[in-house]
């Protein structure tokens, strides 16, 4: 049974249509499972009080990648934080870096990936990572407040005052004052004892009084020897 020229022509036209369609079919799977840059995140959290940096890698063909992360300064890279290679996976592989990063610091995070020698990407996440308005140690935010040297220095002092030099000799000076006070006591008693009438003319009169009698025993002790003498004769 012979075949007619378009009927022929017929069946290569649909064979060259499948022929495309699996071309375009293959195209398609293999540009879905090429490295993308948008299968790359990163993000900034707290480890405790401590900050890291994450990038996590959900590449399903799962090429190889190098992620590198830099801290930047007036959108220049300031220092190089760190390096790291990955192989994503559909759920995603996440690697950490660790970094104490400062509220609202900037990274550019930047992916290499590739097979051998052949590169697939070569770019920088978008946008830069920009870390939370608050850190991971609330100490830091807010410092407890620490006395100074001299306030600490001066507390002492305050608390236990010691005694000058000059006042420990003014009261050693005032001791013999007070001595001396106390012993002029008896010659204020003197005094007392002149203003009543015990004083030195006391003594005095009585020794003219003395004085007196003996006289007038003397006067009476010769009138009598007179008398006797008249007597006799």
């Amino acid at each position: 049974m012979s075949i007619s020229r378009r009927t022929a022509r017929r069946s290569v036209q649909i064979l060259g249509v499948a022929g495309a369609s699996v071309a375009l079919a293959v195209s398609a799977a293999g540009s879905a499972l090429a490295c993308n840059i948008s299968e790359f995140s990163a993000e900034a959290k707290c480890d405790g009080s401590k900050g890291v940096i994450t990038v996590t890698d959900k590449d399903a063909s799962g090429t190889p990648a190098t992620v590198t992360v830099f801290l930047e300064n007036n959108g220049a890279d300031a220092k190089q934080i760190g390096e790291q290679d990955v192989k994503g996976s559909r759920e995603g592989v996440t690697i950490t870096f660790a970094e104490d990063w400062a509220p609202n610091a900037e990274y550019r995070v930047h992916v290499t990936a590739g097979n051998g020698n052949r590169t697939i990407v070569d770019k920088d996440i978008k946008p830069n990572l920009t870390t939370p308005s608050e850190g991971c140690s609330k100490d830091e935010s807010t410092p407890p407040a620490t006395p100074s040297p001299s306030e600490s220095a001066s507390t002492p002092a305050e608390d236990t005052p010691t005694p000058a030099p000059s006042e420990s000799a003014s009261e050693s000076t005032t001791a013999p004052a007070t001595t001396s006070s106390n012993a002029a006591s008896p010659a204020a008693g003197e005094s007392n004892l002149a203003e009543t009438g015990a004083n030195s003319n006391t003594g005095m009169i009585a020794g003219i009084a003395g004085a007196l009698v003996v006289v007038g025993g003397g006067a009476v002790y010769f009138g009598m020897r007179r008398r006797g003498a008249n007597s006799s004769r």
